[in-house]
């Protein structure tokens, strides 16, 4: 009898300590996933900034001179104001399928992985 108790209690033990194990790798598992989402999305957000300066310049550059050939700086400016405006009407009308849609898709193979 006694030794039948003791068997259940080696069970029991060795079942708490693959319960724990098995908790101890989702936990592991989980940040691993986290740090990869996180690292992607650093990463891509670095290289926006960098496009994003890089488009600044140009466009202040284009606008310069395109108010040389109208004659006035500010027509270039204006120009260039006027494209971007009807870019952002464009990305906000499409927001859902281009950035919503891939972000998700993006987290989710992330996780996925």
């Amino acid at each position: 009898m006694q030794d039948e108790q003791s068997d259940i209690e080696v069970l029991f033990a060795h079942t708490r300590e693959f319960v724990e194990s098995k908790a101890e790798l989702w936990k592991l598992k989980a940040i691993d996933s986290l740090s990869d989402i996180v690292s992607t999305i650093a990463s891509r957000l670095g290289i926006i900034l960098i496009l994003s300066i890089f488009i600044f310049i140009i466009s202040i550059g284009a606008a310069l001179l395109i108010g040389e050939w109208l004659g006035k700086n500010f027509y270039g400016f204006f120009i260039i104001g006027s494209l971007y405006g009807i870019a952002g009407i464009i990305c906000y009308v499409n927001r859902d399928r281009w950035m919503k849609t891939s972000v998700c898709n993006l987290i989710i193979r992330e996780m996925l992985k």
